[in-house]
């Protein structure tokens, strides 16, 4: 799967995070290992641009999410039959998203992890327009992004214990790979 992501918003944030946040995801939703996707982080007057031409409304927003296709259920990337597909473009504001990851008590990077996941469902085809679908959609993003956070919490875990391991093998002397004795 190639998710491709590039910084332009003029904050440092953890890109690779949200790289593992939108492949998580995906795979999540069974969508095709051969699908590529974009992440495009930007500045405040350029997500109030964006907001205003695609949406028609004022001001900046915290996501928007561009499909590169209509995705109709026959052809949704997250159908099992589903083969190679690009599926759109997630472009996320920082700067609007960090006053609101203040109002919810969490992280800059939890926000941007629960608007990377809203938006690669919004490319998959939900919505939340109607109060079923905006169930179903919550429902949906509220599942990965825990289990998300679990996964990504045990991988750091491990990262750290795999360092420490390698610390105390480096100081015995074991993390040199044994020379090949010579056959008796």
């Amino acid at each position: 799967m190639s998710i491709e992501i590039a910084n332009e918003s003029g904050m440092a944030v953890d890109d690779a995070s949200i790289v593992a946040a939108a492949r998580y995801a995906l795979d999540r939703m069974s969508v095709s290992k051969l699908a590529e996707l974009s992440v495009l982080l930007v500045e405040l007057d350029v997500m109030a641009d964006l907001h205003e031409r695609w949406m028609d409304l004022p001001g900046p927003t915290d996501v928007m999410a561009f499909p590169m296709d209509e995705l109709d259920s026959a052809r949704r990337p997250d159908a099992s039959e589903a083969g190679p597909a690009l599926l759109g473009d997630i472009v996320l504001c920082p700067a609007f998203a960090k006053e609101q990851a203040r109002k919810a008590g969490h992280s800059l990077l939890d926000e941007l992890h629960l608007l990377t996941v809203h938006g690669v469902l919004h490319l998959l085809g939900y919505d939340h327009a109607e109060p079923a679908e905006e169930r179903e959609m919550f429902s949906l993003q509220k599942r990965i992004l825990a289990d998300f956070r679990v996964a990504h919490a045990d991988a750091k875990r491990l990262a750290a214990q795999r360092s420490a391991d390698d610390k105390v093998l480096g100081a015995v002397g074991l993390d040199e790979p044994r020379e090949k004795r010579p056959q008796d």
